[in-house]
């Protein structure tokens, strides 16, 4: 492609927010469709999203890289089942070069808000800008918006403190006292792997998380040769991944069938800290596996044995100038704090003001919980599509097989609009409600509900707004073509 990017107050037919999987992968089906009047705002100097921005030692994906990717676009060469941030990072630049759409970002944009004129949106950023749009993409995704916890003093502490999204790369934990607040999936990740250059390291742990072996291993050069001369025999890989995540639904939804799982778990916990009872306590969960999610790692409960590391499940009470104070009255000293506590999920339009219909405003129609047809269009808001939108989330599988549902989804949108002459479309909002009321008494008997935790999975309300409680085929069955009853065109 050789046009330019719209300048302020230019018009263009679609703006996509965000350069992550969602972003280029809408970018590159839009293009596929003949629809090449877009730009790609980019609030980062680079693309990448979530990859680019988690750089924290050990940062890697949990979902297979054969399966973690895009099917119009594999990699031959990934270098381990279970790809590591740069690689992941690399492949989204190598996209971006295949697909020729360096020349429609624009970096270094923020989007602050869009409103709904009649027939395009007005879409702001924070430099002042607005570029009008018949359609907006918000393709950000859940997890970009580090979440901190409000902790008394942590504005005193005199040590560097930092989120996981955030690694400071520029402070050396050589010999440094360290506290990692949080356990969640980076937090797994990252402690073995800064465990054996700092002097110590306390992990607080408000809730253990489950953990089971990662089967991670380099993928052979003669295996990658295969792969690259007969693209068959990596497509059949997949499918075969991809086959094996969905086995895992029944149990999510059938909460008794995750005993059988859990019993693996344990034995896994029992081979990990034989001879250690005290520390096999803290670290087993309290409630059902997979009611939060479920965490892949070899090496985690072996740094938790480590002489320099202790778990402290004593809930933290304040923090000081020289450390973290947790009920009993202990103060652990510590030079450094690193937060591994995820993001604000259900706020990832929250720093946006959109106004859709009739002056209706997106924060006040979620007051009470984010919702969307599909995950994908919210009624009173026309033309607006959303990818990794409420309850479209997954705790077996990948989110790539996810965002190319949505693409094709909203591509079809499009062409529906154009086809009828219409300049807009609409969801009835009467659709809209009987779909989340369908996944809510889902969710009500699954196991991220029944299973007796509490997670980021669940908003403010203790509604589940993240996870899709079903197959994903059945995901994409239903996204392959709008449902026309579902739609209203604005003429």
């Amino acid at each position: 492609m050789s046009e330019q990017v719209p300048l302020s107050g230019d018009v263009t037919e679609v703006v996509i927010v965000g350069s992550g999987f969602a972003g280029l992968g809408a970018a590159v089906k839009l293009d596929e469709a003949g629809r090449r009047d877009f730009v790609i705002l980019e609030k980062g100097d680079t693309l990448g999203g979530t990859w680019r921005d988690n750089t924290y030692p050990g940062c890697a994906c949990d979902v297979e890289s054969h399966l973690y990717s895009f099917s119009f676009r594999q990699n031959p060469n990934w270098t381990r089942t279970f790809a590591r941030q740069p690689e992941i990072r690399a492949y989204l630049e190598d996209v971006a070069d295949h697909y020729r759409l360096r020349d429609r970002i624009r970096y270094g944009v923020t989007v602050t808000g869009a409103e709904w004129d009649g027939t395009h949106w007005d879409v702001r950023t924070a430099d002042g800008s607005t570029i009008r749009a018949r359609f907006v993409i918000w393709g950000t995704g859940a997890l970009h918006e580090p979440s901190v916890p409000e902790i008394e003093g942590l504005d005193r502490f005199a040590g560097t403190a930092f989120h996981s999204a955030q690694w400071d790369h520029s402070h050396d934990l050589t010999g440094k006292r360290v506290a990692v607040i949080g356990t969640g999936a980076s937090a797994i990740q990252f402690v073995p792997a800064i465990a054996p250059e700092v002097a110590s390291l306390t992990l607080f742990q408000r809730t253990a998380p489950w953990v089971l072996p990662k089967p991670d291993r380099p993928i052979s050069e003669r295996a990658r040769t295969l792969f690259a001369r007969f693209p068959l025999l990596q497509k059949l890989n997949r499918t075969a991944l991809y086959w094996r995540h969905e086995a895992l639904v029944g149990g999510f939804l059938n909460p008794r069938y995750m005993k059988l799982v859990e019993r693996f778990a344990h034995k896994y916990l029992d081979r990990k800290f034989a001879g250690d009872p005290e520390l096999r306590a803290k670290v087993t969960p309290n409630f059902t596996i997979g009611c939060k999610r479920i965490l892949l790692s070899n090496d985690y409960y072996p740094a938790l044995r480590r002489d320099n590391v202790a778990v402290e499940t004593d809930e933290i009470v304040r923090i000081t100038e020289t450390g973290v104070v947790t009920a009993d009255g202990r103060e652990h000293e510590v030079d450094t704090i690193i937060f591994g506590t995820g993001f604000k999920v259900a706020d990832g339009m929250s720093q946006v003001a959109v106004t859709g219909r009739d002056g209706v405003k997106l924060g006040d129609v979620w007051r009470d919980g984010v919702e969307a047809l599909l995950g994908t269009t919210v009624s009173g808001f026309p033309n607006l599509f959303l990818i990794v939108g409420p309850n479209t989330g997954l705790g077996h599988s990948s989110m790539v097989y996810m965002i190319e549902s949505q693409v094709n989804y909203i591509v079809d949108a499009m062409q529906v609009t154009d086809r009828h002459r219409a300049r807009a479309i609409d969801t009835v909002r009467d659709r809209q409600d009987a779909f989340n009321a369908a996944i809510q008494r889902k969710l009500d008997k699954s196991v991220w509900t029944q299973g007796g935790c509490a997670s980021w999975y669940l908003d403010e309300h203790g509604r589940n707004r993240t996870l899709w409680p079903d197959y994903t085929f059945n995901f994409r069955k239903r996204t392959r073509k709008i449902d026309p009853a579902d739609h209203e065109l604005l003429v």
